[in-house]
C-alpha cells in the first residue's frame, strides 16, 4: 500500500521508472551475492528437516506396530489361560461321567482346547519374533534420527551465524530497495519479480552492451536500441524476456 501511495503522489516519468528498475536490480544483485555465502545450507537444512519428519513418522509407525503386537500377545495369553482352566474343568467332569459317550465328548473338548493352546503358543512365538525385529528397527531408526538431529542442529547454527553476520548489510540494502520501489508502480514490480524468479541468475533488468542483450547476449536491432535509449516504454528482450535498459556508463 505504501508503495502504491508514494507512486500515486509523485508522477514519475517512464524513464525514471526504468532507471529505478535498473537501480533495484543492482541492489537485489548485491543481496543475491551476500546470500551466496549461505551456499546450499538453506536447502540442506530443509532436506534434513524433511528427513527427520519422515523418520518421526516411521518411528511412530513402528511403535504402533509394537503396541499392536503387545496387545495381541496379552490377548493370546488370556486365551491360553482360559483354555487351561477349561481343560482342568473338563478333566474334573470326566471323573463324574455316567457313560462312554459323555467321556468321549469331554475328551474331544479337552483336545480342542489343547489345540487352541498349541495355536496360541505358536502365535505368541511369532509375536515375540516380530517384536524383536520391530525393536531392532526402532533402535536403528532412533539412532539414525539422533545423528540427523545433530547434523540439523549444526547446519542451523552455521546458517544462523552467517545470517547474523550478513543481516546488517542485507537490511541496509533492503532499505535502499524500499526507497527505489516507491518510484515503480505495482504492475512493473510484479513483472520484475516474475522475471527474476524465472531466470537462473536473478537478472531481470540488463543493459545493452556492444549491441547485444546483457542477459542472453543476442544481438539487439539498431532501431530497438534507439527505443531503449529514449526510455519512453519498457522494452523486453525477444529472446530471454528480460527488461532491457541503456547502459548508464555508455550514456554518460
Amino acid at each position: 500500500m505504501a508503495t502504491q501511495k508514494k507512486t500515486a503522489e509523485v508522477d514519475y516519468s517512464m524513464q525514471e521508472k526504468i532507471l529505478a528498475l535498473y537501480e533495484l536490480q543492482q541492489i537485489d544483485s548485491k543481496i543475491d551475492e551476500i546470500n551466496k555465502v549461505k551456499g546450499d545450507l538453506p536447502l540442506e537444512v530443509q532436506d534434513l528437516e524433511d528427513e527427520l519428519a519422515g523418520m518421526r513418522t516411521r518411528i511412530d509407525k513402528i511403535n504402533g506396530e509394537i503396541e499392536e503386537l503387545n496387545t495381541l500377545t496379552k490377548q493370546r495369553k488370556r486365551e491360553t489361560d482360559q483354555a487351561k482352566i477349561m481343560i482342568a474343568n473338563y478333566k474334573e467332569q470326566q471323573n463324574n461321567v455316567r457313560n462312554n459317550r459323555e467321556f468321549d465328548a469331554i475328551t474331544k473338548e479337552i483336545e480342542y482346547q489343547e489345540l487352541e493352546i498349541e495355536l496360541a503358543e505358536k502365535r505368541l512365538k511369532e509375536y515375540a519374533a516380530g517384536m524383536k525385529s520391530k525393536k531392532l528397527l526402532l533402535e536403528e531408526a532412533e539412532a539414525l534420527g539422533g545423528e540427523r538431529a545433530a547434523d540439523l542442529e549444526a547446519k542451523k547454527n552455521e546458517l544462523q551465524s552467517i545470517e547474523a553476520e550478513t543481516r546488517p548489510q542485507v537490511e541496509a540494502f533492503e532499505a535502499q530497495a524500499a526507497k527505489v520501489k516507491a518510484k515503480i508502480d505495482e504492475r512493473l514490480l510484479t513483472a520484475y519479480d516474475r522475471i527474476r524468479s524465472n531466470v537462473r541468475n536473478g537478472l531481470a533488468v540488463v543493459t545493452v552492451k556492444r549491441d547485444a542483450c546483457g542477459g542472453c547476449f543476442n544481438r539487439i536491432p539498431p532501431q530497438r536500441q534507439v527505443d531503449i535509449r529514449q526510455g519512453k516504454k519498457i522494452i523486453i528482450c525477444e529472446y530471454c524476456g528480460r527488461i532491457l535498459v541503456a547502459d548508464p556508463e555508455a550514456e554518460q
